[in-house]
């Protein structure tokens, strides 16, 4: 009984976390303030944190746009405008809520369907006490993105397009659906370039798997030729001429804008305080060393998922070369950080920290930005809806890692210190003069500094995801 009990609760974050007690994972889900409505069923827990999700994307489209009332460049809205050639002629203000109900629908059709698979997949098996208010509350954190909703339902993009094709691919690849996987992913791909930062992780783990299985060269062949169809079927209209085909290539990678963009907290931008790359290099010369860079971070993880894949570790994987692309590679924007923050969010019911730091920090990376669109009391008031849909449910939820170092809770109130001082230098004082974009700069190191910190952290925890998994395979022999 006690053998087909634990088959039972066998679950895919299972291997990343000690779980506790049955009775007192009981106890806390009695005492969660999820109860009120995990306890109606499912379809009640779905119907309602998807309507809270749309409504706050509604609310938060009422705000300013990039580059509202500021010509001539404008900003995001309005080259989105003109790319989907919708209302060409018309002024902005006539066809904003045409815009804003396009991102709508695009979360609806493709985002948010995207998170559903990946839920019921992450969560199934599952029947653990507790376990459906932590499911409830990660289906919040997945769909309640406070940057994700900034950037696509404020700022103004289509983000959630890729990153919705991306869930459903790593969804595909949870329940063994590889063929699927590589179709989804090729769409997210073509769908926005920046997509390529999932793509080490993407191949290093379903090429591992494939080696695993009686006819890897026939396991790999069906992956290729189903990656090549979906590209071909997408660039269908453009294979007819070579220079219709070269038009659209050269215009995917954008090496003439530089290495960054404004003030990003990555690598090049963070180290640019004393070393000016853009002054020292050639263009050609930064293009080398950010890809040597970029595919030396990555490949620790590659490695690890082509000798041992593993659904967990497939999912830090997504983080670490999200986070290697981000810090090292060419021309990265402020933006950027919503490629990580995808697969932290997924791992978000496994290593809550992870997601709540690195959510917080993606947020103030953003600050200016954000600041210059207008968008400061969505800004506020999501930042706090976030932290209070994170740490209402469960105030224990960070023991772990608070208990794991004695100078933890110092560090830790230190850089909450700094994050708060941060946003209030830079709303109520001037710069000098001379460095006008100084509060800019120490917002960007800041944060490098603590993203720099969690890369350590997921590459290091990758690679004791199989340690853990033997030991737990131990306790439960003993």
């Amino acid at each position: 009984m006690e053998k087909k009990k634990a088959k039972k609760t066998t679950h895919v974050g299972d291997s990343a976390r000690d779980g506790a007690g049955a009775g007192a994972a009981a106890d806390a889900d009695s005492d969660s303030p999820w109860r009120w409505l995990t306890h109606r069923g499912l379809l009640p827990t779905l119907s309602f944190v998807s309507l809270f999700g749309l409504l706050v994307r509604a609310a938060v489209s009422l705000h300013p746009y990039s580059g509202a009332g500021t010509p001539p460049k404008y900003g995001d809205f309005e080259a989105q405008r003109h790319w989907m050639e919708i209302t060409i002629n018309l002024p902005a203000k006539d066809c904003k809520l045409l815009m804003r109900w396009t991102v709508l629908c695009s979360d609806v059709m493709v985002f948010f369907p995207a998170v559903f698979y990946f839920w019921f997949v992450y969560t199934r098996g599952s029947s653990r006490g507790g376990e459906r208010c932590d499911a409830a509350w990660h289906l919040a954190m997945l769909l309640i993105n406070p940057c994700l909703i900034l950037i696509d339902h404020g700022h103004f993009q289509y983000n959630c397009i890729s990153l919705g094709l991306t869930v459903g691919a790593v969804a595909a690849v949870l329940s063994q659906k590889d063929l699927l996987a590589g179709a989804l992913f090729s769409l997210a791909l073509n769908h926005k370039q920046m997509s390529a930062y999932f793509a080490p992780a993407f191949f290093s783990h379903l090429l591992g798997k494939c080696l695993r299985r009686k006819n890897p060269f026939f396991e790999v062949s069906k992956l290729g030729l189903v990656v090549m169809g979906t590209f071909a079927v997408v660039w269908w209209p453009y294979l007819y001429s070579s220079d219709a085909l070269l038009q659209v290539l050269s215009r995917l990678a954008p090496f003439e804008r530089g290495i960054y963009e404004d003030y990003v907290a990555n690598f090049w931008c963070a180290t640019s305080v004393l070393i000016k790359w853009k002054r020292l290099f050639l263009t050609p010369k930064l293009k080398l060393f950010s890809f040597i860079i970029t595919v030396s971070t990555c490949l620790p993880s590659m490695i690890h998922q082509i000798s041992s894949p593993s659904s967990q570790g497939f999912l830090y994987g997504l983080l670490n070369s999200s986070l290697s692309f981000y810090l090292f590679s060419f021309q990265v924007h402020e933006k950027s950080i919503l490629l990580p923050l995808l697969p932290a969010s997924l791992l978000a019911l496994d290593d809550p920290s992870l997601y709540k730091w690195l959510t917080h920090y993606g947020l103030l990376s953003m600050f200016p930005l954000l600041h210059r669109d207008g968008l400061l009391l969505p800004y506020m008031t999501l930042n706090a809806l976030y932290f209070l849909l994170y740490h209402v449910p469960r105030d224990k939820r960070d023991s772990e890692v608070t208990g794991s170092s004695a100078a933890y809770p110092i560090l830790s109130t230190f850089s909450v210190c700094c994050y708060f001082g941060l946003h209030l230098v830079y709303l109520i004082m001037h710069p000098p003069e001379k460095y006008p974009f100084l509060f800019e700069a120490l917002i960007m190191i800041f944060c490098f500094f603590h993203f720099a910190l969690v890369a350590i952290y997921t590459n290091k925890k990758q690679w004791t995801l199989s340690k853990h998994m033997l030991s737990n395979k131990e306790k439960k022999l003993i």
